[in-house]
């Protein structure tokens, strides 16, 4: 990390004001070069001054710039923002200028990975920067805040602490037994411990499904046979005209899909072909995308029309689905005010209304937020682990905890230390105490560039 690099930081386009970024042990001087104004070798850190980026005697534009010396900056190096005006061509050409002065290019993700690496975050406050980026919604912006501000990490700390003292005093007792102020451990002893470390992990996991949620947000399948109304179901939830809503059955032969928010949740709405035994070959590949899409979701609305009642595919396909999260919603009740039976699935679930006087949709709303718990979310400190990676190793370090468990009555103590420190290392890879380089390359890779 001996480069200066630099890059855009604000989005490629039209608008008042474009950053440029750049950072490393010659960013001012570099920038200085370049820069008719003040000597932005003498000024003190963090000031911002006035002046013109000069290049072979052209002035090129008129800007801003910001110096801030290390080791108070983002990255603890000194960094140096050039505001100009907005526009791709003087963006585009302060950055080329900056490039021929001895300026590198940052990779995507540089200037948080700098941070990382030079201990100003660890890695589930970096990861947070990135959610916070792409983050949709007012929950997943306080999630991504909340990670930011180190709540995660302390939390991993606490625990690797826990599991590190229990360690160091299994060791005390076997290495030295005579050593009497120490605690004495026994099975018995050690055991609440565990339990509370095992505690911790769980609550973690559990939790874990509120921060994909709220990262992610939540995919919802419409399915039912042709002409039921599930396109004007997709069109209500939008407000827009999304899908083509037409009285011939197949209309919809390709998944649409649409987004909305929802109590701050984004619901990935998706509609589908209805579900039915056809011969035109696009059809039915509307109906195994259909097929498919029913899986992946993480919830299913399955529409009936009150007029036509529930056919044998239809107690087919929901028997087939029960174990899932499933609403059934019985549309078209302004046509027929036929109460269906359906006993097989909980009376709760079934939601009558239509999409021309809109009855039912807001219950169908309601249901969703119960279903997903999403009142619950609001009392929440947004503490929950974001990403496949942190969830992938607190699973692998509840299984060494919990091996602990199941064979403590079989095994002498000085076993467990094995299981304590894999588990102490798996946690350490969450915050990036330990870490492996292609591990971080891919992860910062995704991130933009100038982040």
């Amino acid at each position: 990390m001996n480069s200066t690099i630099c890059a855009i930081s604000t989005a490629m386009g039209v608008g008042a004001i474009s950053i440029i970024r750049i950072s490393g042990p010659d960013a001012i001087k570099i920038v200085n070069s370049i820069f008719k104004g003040k000597n932005l070798l003498e000024v003190d850190s963090h000031t911002i001054n006035y002046g013109h980026i000069v290049y072979k005697e052209e002035i090129i534009d008129e800007v801003l710039v910001s110096v801030m010396r290390a080791p108070k900056t983002f990255t603890v190096e000194d960094v140096v923002e050039i505001n100009s005006h907005g526009g791709p061509a003087i963006t585009k050409k302060i950055l080329e200028i900056l490039l021929l002065s001895g300026c590198e290019p940052a990779e995507p993700g540089e200037f948080t990975k700098r941070a990382f690496l030079n201990g100003r975050i660890d890695l589930t406050q970096a990861e947070a920067v990135q959610d916070l980026v792409v983050s949709e919604s007012e929950k997943s912006r306080k999630m991504a805040i909340n990670g930011l501000s180190g709540s995660l990490s302390k939390l991993i700390k606490d625990i690797r602490k826990e599991i590190i003292d229990v360690q160091a005093n299994i060791e005390v007792n076997i290495d030295y037994p005579e050593y009497e102020e120490g605690e004495k451990y026994t099975k018995d002893t050690l055991l609440p411990r565990i339990q509370n470390i095992n505690i911790m992990l769980t609550n973690l996991l559990d939790n874990a499904q509120n921060g994909k949620m709220i990262k992610d947000g939540i995919t919802v399948a419409i399915l039912g046979k042709p002409n039921v109304g599930k396109s004007s179901i997709l069109n209500a939830f939008l407000e827009e005209e999304k899908a083509i809503v037409t009285n011939i059955p197949g209309t919809t032969r390709d998944v649409v899909e649409g987004r909305f928010i929802l109590d701050g949740i984004i619901l990935n709405i998706i509609d589908t072909a209805g579900i039915r035994e056809t011969e035109d070959v696009v059809e039915k590949i509307g109906v195994e995308k259909s097929k498919k899409a029913s899986k992946d979701a993480d919830l299913i609305i399955y529409v009936i029309s009150a007029e036509d009642g529930i056919s044998v595919d239809d107690s087919e396909f929901i028997k087939s689905n029960i174990d899932k999260k499933i609403i059934i919603f019985i549309n078209k009740n302004d046509l027929s005010d036929n109460r269906l039976k359906i006993d097989y699935v909980n009376q709760e679930s079934i939601i009558y209304g239509n999409t021309i006087s809109s009855d039912g949709l807001d219950a169908l709303k309601d249901k969703i937020r119960d279903m997903f718990n999403l009142n619950e979310l609001d009392n929440s400190n947004y503490t929950f682990l974001s990403n496949a990676r942190q969830i992938s190793l607190i699973k692998e370090a509840s299984l060494k905890i919990n091996n602990i468990i199941e064979t403590i009555d079989n095994l002498p103590l000085d076993v467990f230390t094995i299981d304590l420190k894999n588990a102490y290392e798996l946690l350490g890879e969450i915050i990036g105490e330990t870490y492996k380089e292609d591990l971080i390359d891919e992860l910062f890779s995704k991130f933009c560039l100038g982040k």
